[in-house]
């Protein structure tokens, strides 16, 4: 065993290594980005025909987010096994004491937390000062188009696409998905059933199922539905996850039947059983494509409430924001409800093991869901691109169409990374409380109270400082 002197090496490394790997996430996200925009923009204008053009320019941007996604999920998986060899080599732990090897592999979740925080905010930030600032200046000051040549700030407004819808989501969901891993291993190292003949490993066998599930999933886009016509854009992207949540199914209720023991021990929560596990990594699956289905409905031209709210410009400005903004709270009710009842199943169920072990359910078709993310802003600057290239008008119609389908599966990727990271903190509250042994947390203590009053403010701060950071920044560019 390592003597006290090494604890906090091990933890740090592992922080580092985390740290490291969210940085290499959104670099190779954005390099991928960048090279695949144009070719984009170059399919779509030597297609022979529109039917051509349109499924030669959606499959180049496609696999260019099917890069990115499926590269993030095994470079984690891969940088978290190995791990998990090495400590194991260095700590030869036994049953006993394996909660101490966990708590050091905790470190590389929270590492790529910490970059996640910087890229999400930082990229954010950017990418909307620069899109502000563009549109303010390009189309109201001097009647420019989007994406004009003779505007500057085109420039920024298009780099900022991949910095942050790009860079900060990819890191976000790293930052997710290393936590929920984390936090399952960390609530693990309580049960010995789950130690013995490594069942521990169980997390990582689910995430490298569901990276199995979404390479079948993506030769449905590419060569069983493909896209020649504008309206299957859209239609093709969201079967994405319902596929791939279809198929990810049987494979989660196989795995867990085969490589989880029948009955499984859990202090405080009492015994619990491979079905049971299975069923809270299947709430999870299921409620993250509830979440997906109804941000879809909320941000598709193809419902009821974006047409509306079209209607509602109509009426000037402040029409517009107010239905916009009840819009976008009334669209929270039903994914809040699919989180709860996953949270409610998952703990009654297996305790906070559980509720980890749904947000990696949730998770499992990461691979897809960043593919269909980065789609977006490929699609974004493919457009841009044409208009600066001055190539016809033609080209612009067809890349407007990508990138119309790309803006609302933009928004069904933020609805994952809500939702899954709802789940993971608890998981990872789950696994403090596993691994300090606490008896109980009294809600109606006055230092509870307080801490819960002021962690409901600190999104509001943190609103409030991004937004007048964004429009700061736009006055500057416009000036």
């Amino acid at each position: 065993m390592a003597t006290e002197k090494f604890e906090l090496f091990y933890t740090t490394a592992s922080f580092l290594l985390g740290a490291i790997t969210s940085v290499i996430s959104g670099y190779i996200g954005m390099y991928i980005a960048t090279r695949t925009n144009f070719r984009v923009t170059y399919l779509t204008a030597t297609g022979r025909t529109d039917s051509e053009a349109f499924q030669n320019a959606f499959n180049a941007a496609f696999k260019g987010g099917c890069v990115m996604g499926f590269f993030l999920v095994s470079l984690a998986l891969s940088i978290l096994t190995v791990l998990i060899i090495v400590f194991h080599e260095f700590l030869q732990p036994d049953v006993t004491n394996y909660k101490i090897m966990f708590e050091y592999l905790a470190g590389y979740g929270l590492g790529g937390s910490t970059v996640a925080l910087f890229c999400r905010v930082g990229g954010g930030i950017y990418t909307k000062a620069a899109d502000v600032g563009a549109d303010l200046v390009g189309k109201n000051e001097l009647g420019l188009k989007e994406d004009s040549p003779q505007n500057p700030a085109t420039i920024a407004d298009n780099v900022g696409d991949n910095v942050g819808d790009i860079a900060g989501m990819g890191s976000d969901l790293f930052g997710s998905f290393a936590e929920a891993t984390c936090a399952a291993l960390v609530i693990s190292g309580s049960s010995n059933e789950l130690l013995i003949d490594a069942n521990f490993m169980f997390p990582l066998v689910l995430s490298a199922s569901g990276i199995l599930v979404c390479v079948i999933t993506a030769c449905f886009a590419t060569h069983i539905m493909p896209v020649t016509r504008q309206d299957k854009i859209e239609s093709t992207l969201k079967w994405q996850l319902i596929i791939s949540t279809i198929l990810l199914t049987p494979v989660i209720i196989l795995i867990s039947l085969i490589l989880l023991p029948e009955k499984i021990t859990f202090p405080k929560v009492g015994e619990s059983s491979n079905v049971h596990i299975m069923i809270c990594v299947l709430s999870g699956l299921w409620a993250g494509l509830i979440i997906g289905y109804f941000t879809d409905y909320f941000t598709s031209n193809a419902h009821r409430p974006t047409q509306r709210l079209a209607i509602a410009c109509k009426s000037g400005a402040a029409i517009n924001i107010i239905h916009g903004l009840a819009l976008g709270y009334y669209s929270c009710v039903v994914p809040i409800f699919a989180i709860c009842a996953t949270l409610l199943a998952s703990f009654k169920l297996a305790g906070m093991y559980g509720i980890s072990m749904a947000a990696l359910g949730m998770l499992s078709n990461l691979a897809i869901s960043l593919a269909i993310d980065a789609y977006g802003p490929i699609s974004d600057n493919a457009g841009g691109i044409s208009e600066m290239s001055e190539l016809p008008e033609s080209v612009r119609h067809k890349t407007d169409a990508l990138d119309a389908a790309g803006n609302t599966t933009a928004a069904i990727g933020k609805g994952f990374a809500i939702g899954s990271a709802c789940l993971v903190s608890l998981a990872l509250f789950g696994a403090f409380v596993t691994r300090t042994d606490m008896e109980h947390v009294d809600i109606l203590e006055p230092i509870c109270i307080t801490s819960l009053l002021f962690g409901a403010m600190i999104p509001y701060a943190f609103s409030a400082m991004t937004m007048k950071s964004v429009g700061q920044a736009a006055a500057r560019m416009v000036f």
